[in-house]
């Protein structure tokens, strides 16, 4: 009896085994489970942290502090390397040292410098988009201030104006006056006593 029960078992761990196989052929294809994490050759890095930093440095690279600093350091290279004792130069006259620093100096400034104008292109993307959603409601709220004010005029016209009234009271006062002849007052008693 223990030996049926030994290739049972045998038989089961293979069963597992081939199980495992499959799940593990299976599992790059299946969609319904996570991968398993993958090691990364590259260290992880905050991309908004590095932009930051990328616009710091071509910020600083455009003034006139790192121009002024830069032609001290050259000068001071040039000067030292010509003029100091022949076992203390680092750099002798061609300067390919000097050369090597000046090109590896670029080479990093160039990609900073499109960094950061990157990042200063999607800043200025965003407050273009503002601005124009901004312009597109001004301009609606202008174009039915517009309309209700036609309307108001509209509703105005048939209304009577103060011009309007104006204009009528004259023609009356003068229609008035007009008439005057045609009722004269009685002599020698003034107009308005006994009307009452």
């Amino acid at each position: 009896m223990a030996a049926p029960e030994r290739d049972r078992e045998r038989e089961g761990r293979a069963r597992e085994r081939e199980r495992e196989r499959e799940g593990r052929g299976r599992g790059r294809f299946r969609l319904d489970q996570p991968r398993p994490p993958r090691r990364k050759l590259l260290p992880d890095y905050d991309p908004e942290a590095f932009g930051r930093l990328s616009e710091r440095i071509a910020r600083f690279l455009g003034t006139g502090r790192f121009i002024v600093w830069m032609t001290v350091v050259i000068i001071m290279w040039v000067v030292w390397n010509v003029s100091a004792p022949d076992h203390l130069r680092f750099d002798s006259y061609p300067f390919i040292f000097l050369t090597l620093m000046l090109s590896l100096q670029a080479s990093y400034a160039a990609p900073l410098i499109l960094l950061a104008q990157n990042r200063q292109d999607d800043r200025d993307r965003v407050t273009h988009e503002q601005d124009r959603k901004r312009n597109e409601r001004s301009i609606a709220d202008t174009e039915y201030l517009t309309r209700e004010i036609a309307a108001l005029r509209l509703g105005l016209g048939e209304v009577a104006t103060r011009d309007w009234i104006r204009s009528e009271l004259q023609d009356l006062v003068k229609e008035l006056e007009e008439q005057q002849p045609v009722f004269p007052a009685e002599s020698g008693r003034p107009r308005d006593v006994g009307d009452r």
